[in-house]
């Protein structure tokens, strides 16, 4: 037998692994370097890396205000000169801007901080941030899924690769995904089976280009942006539907089916919920929904009234259908239709269908926490920062967003509601799809619109801080005080008696891990 130096497939044609061999190569010698130490110091550097994504977010920010405050704002057009392709400011004027601020290094700054007038930059800039948070959050989200999967099922989840508890699972996986041969069946229709991956993981990341962390922390302000991410999630969902139709699968087709049953009976409840705070608040603006939740605890939204705070139950049991989440898990029920709408995927587009429904989950999540859940502020009322003599100053502002408002809060608040997706999925059986659109259409949709009428009554003819509204307001406030209360207990219960109750199967950490 003669020895090839390429691989061949069965049917002689030859398959080119030097990408796949280039990358397996860089990812090995990056584990041989790192690994060391992140076995020695895995709690400071996880601590330290959150720490300076948090930091470099918050200086991108600074520097872009300065550049509009003190170099745009104060720009007195020396000359009449322009900048290149005719911004506001010139070369000369940005080294004067920076000399009178006082900044030092200014000849170098200058030509960093010259692109940055233009919006195109800025876009490119951010865009980079928006994309690497996005890769970010299916990555740990997956990881954590396996670790949350392991300790409900009494055993200790990922714990080799990476050394601390298998931080680096999910990015090993990743590595294989992509080596892996990307396959088409000879009956499926390649086009579309090409493009529904992208069909299913491009929506989400538009949708997070309009959702806001903070009242100045979004891609774009957009006066709809409830409804451009709205339409988002639908276009994801037809990703999944025409994934299973172009696989010519019978497995694939019924999952694609059920998909496209989840899809046209949850998005109108869902709809339907997220129209009580849009009228509370008057306004489709997700940035004015979450500055009128500014005071404290007791002014978000979830607490103002009973309907509203069956609306947020209600979104939430929805956005788990429109995610294809357990018990909602039909397009791709394992147990049924062997992995439902992408049986026939490998690969990297296998991962693409995972990016697309861990980043949705996210987004549903961020429209909860706006909408319901206080937005970016945190429990303490925004005007006790103005009691306590804060400023504008750098360290006043990092203090007010520890403290009271700022991305930070935001996305504490959507991993807390990405740990309730997690927790359902491994406590709560799947459901037939006969009992998904029964609980739909004869549970759902009638509460949705008894709740419609009743909030729109409640609005009426109940005054704004009158007596009936305030008792409502403070009940409502102290069942969700008691219930977070009440998970923190529970969580740190458990953590200091993990080995004892899960019996026999409990172990404590693996060595060297």
């Amino acid at each position: 037998m003669t020895r090839m130096s390429v691989p061949w497939r069965p049917g002689g044609k030859q398959v080119h692994r030097g990408p796949a061999a280039l990358v397996a190569g860089i990812a090995k010698a990056l584990y041989a370097t790192f690994a060391p130490l992140v076995r020695a110091f895995p709690g400071p550097l996880l601590i330290g890396a959150i720490v300076a994504v948090i930091v470099g977010v918050w200086i991108n920010y600074l520097v872009f205000e300065f550049v509009d405050d003190s170099l745009v704002a104060s720009s007195t057009n020396l000359a009449g000169e322009t900048g290149l392709l005719g911004g506001p400011l010139a070369l000369g004027e940005v080294r004067a801007g920076l000399t009178t601020s006082g900044v030092p290094g200014s000849g170098i700054l200058c030509y960093v901080l010259y692109p940055l007038q233009y919006g195109v930059v800025r876009d490119v800039v951010s865009m980079g941030g928006i994309l690497g948070f996005i890769s970010v959050i299916p990555l740990y989200t997956i990881w954590w899924e396996r670790k949350v999967a392991g300790r409900i099922q009494s055993r200790t989840g990922p714990m080799r690769v990476g050394g601390w508890h298998g931080w680096s699972q999910s990015m090993a996986d990743g590595i294989k995904l992509i080596c892996k041969e990307d396959l088409c069946p000879a009956s499926a229709d390649r086009p579309l089976f090409k493009l529904a991956p992208y069909l299913a993981f491009v929506p989400a990341i538009l949708a997070f280009f309009a959702l806001p962390f903070g009242t100045y922390w979004v891609f774009r302000q957009v006066d709809v942006a409830l409804v451009f991410i709205l339409a988002m999630l639908g276009i994801e969902v037809i990703g999944v539907i025409l994934a299973g139709w172009a696989s010519n699968n019978k497995w694939s087709v019924y999952g694609a089916m059920r998909e496209a049953c989840q899809m046209v009976s949850y998005e109108i409840p869902m709809g339907m919920a997220l129209l009580i705070p849009i009228m509370v608040v008057g306004s489709l603006s997700l940035t004015t929904v979450g500055d009128t939740q500014s005071e404290g605890w007791t002014s978000w939204i979830v607490f103002r009234s009973p309907f509203t705070f069956a609306a947020a139950v209600a979104y939430f049991v929805a956005a788990l259908a429109n995610c294809k989440r357990a018990p909602f898990d039909l397009p791709e029920s394992e147990s049924e239709l062997v992995a439902g709408f992408h049986t026939e995927y490998s690969g990297f587009r296998w991962s693409l269908f995972f990016f697309g429904e861990y980043a949705a989950m996210f987004v549903v999540s961020g429209l909860c926490v706006i909408l319901f859940l206080g937005a970016w502020y945190s429990p303490l009322p925004m005007s006790l920062a103005d009691r306590w003599g804060l400023g504008d100053s750098v360290g006043a502002r990092a203090i007010k967003g520890l403290l009271f408002a700022g991305p930070l809060w935001f996305v504490a608040k959507c991993v807390f509601l990405l740990y309730v997706q997690i927790w359902i999925r491994w406590t709560l059986p799947r459901i037939r799809i006969d009992q998904v659109l029964y609980a739909c259409i004869q549970v759902l949709l009638p509460l949705m619109m008894v709740l419609l009428l009743g909030h729109t009554l409640y609005e009426l003819f109940v005054p704004v801080h009158g007596f009936v509204w305030t008792v409502f307001n403070l009940v409502l406030s102290l069942i969700g005080a008691v219930f977070v209360l009440g998970m923190i207990f529970i969580a740190t219960y458990g953590f200091w008696n993990r080995v004892g109750l899960v019996g026999s199967l409990g172990v404590e950490t693996l060595p060297g891990s």
